[in-house]
């Protein structure tokens, strides 16, 4: 069953953040595109720039392993596929030795993250990643003393830009979508939070399948997480629910 976002009228409080993981509070390129390219050489392809592999990023790991093995933005992920099947295989055996090796904190992504605790706020990650990657890759990087709940790829039935592991996230941290504020460099993370009810910003530096996030549907576009804050500090929960979504 197709989770909605509750009708509830809500009060003028924040009460959540949620937050995207790769290219919002990470910059994991250089790790996915040397497991990608890693992937490619074992199936005798030439590596890719790290660029290009950054705009193969957003969709999940399959989508990510489809790109990179055909290396044409938006391939279809195949179905009964003995190809595919094997260069993701070889994907995960490459990504997860190089998780986190070389992961980055995107600047004032701990500072920002202090003065939503600080503020009493409840904070979760909703990613496309699959779990396998994601709760040691919150570990390695220092991530996860943070974050109360984490959503990934494989938590849910569907994956972002579908509202549900938004609104999973929203039920598990016991907060309502109206106040609660995503934050994401991706169109997925724009259309699952505006389908879920939240409000949404976007940062500009991150990957978002090679498009300006000058074009995402969001609530405002903030350079940090800091000033996500600030953002926060001059503007209210809407009492107005985006319309829940539905196929």
């Amino acid at each position: 069953m197709r989770r909605v976002a509750s009708s509830d009228a809500p009060t003028a409080t924040w009460q959540a953040v949620l937050l995207d993981l790769d290219g919002t509070l990470l910059d994991s390129l250089p790790d996915l595109a040397a497991a990608a390219n890693a992937m490619r050489v074992d199936m005798a392809l030439n590596p890719l720039p790290n660029a290009e592999i950054g705009t193969f990023v957003g969709k999940g790991v399959d989508v990510l392993v489809a790109c990179a093995l055909t290396g044409e933005i938006n391939t279809p992920v195949p179905t009964n596929d003995a190809r595919f099947e094997q260069a993701r295989a070889c994907f995960y055996e490459h990504y997860t030795v190089l998780n986190g090796q070389h992961a980055t904190l995107f600047e004032g992504v701990m500072a920002g993250l202090d003065i939503f605790q600080s503020r009493g706020l409840k904070l979760g990650i909703v990613t496309n990643k699959p779990t396998v990657f994601t709760l040691p890759l919150l570990e390695r990087t220092g991530l996860a003393p943070f974050i109360q709940t984490v959503i990934c790829g494989d938590t849910c039935a569907s994956r972002k830009p579908d509202p549900d592991p938004m609104l999973l996230a929203c039920e598990r941290l016991a907060c309502k979508p109206p106040q609660t504020l995503v934050i994401g460099d991706s169109i997925n993370d724009a259309l699952s939070a505006r389908a879920a009810g939240c409000q949404v910003l976007a940062v500009p530096y991150g990957y978002n399948e090679g498009q300006p996030v000058t074009d995402l549907p969001v609530d405002g576009i903030v350079q940090t997480l800091v000033v996500a804050a600030e953002w926060m500090d001059e503007n209210q929960p809407t009492t107005t629910l985006h319309r829940p979504y539905s196929d």
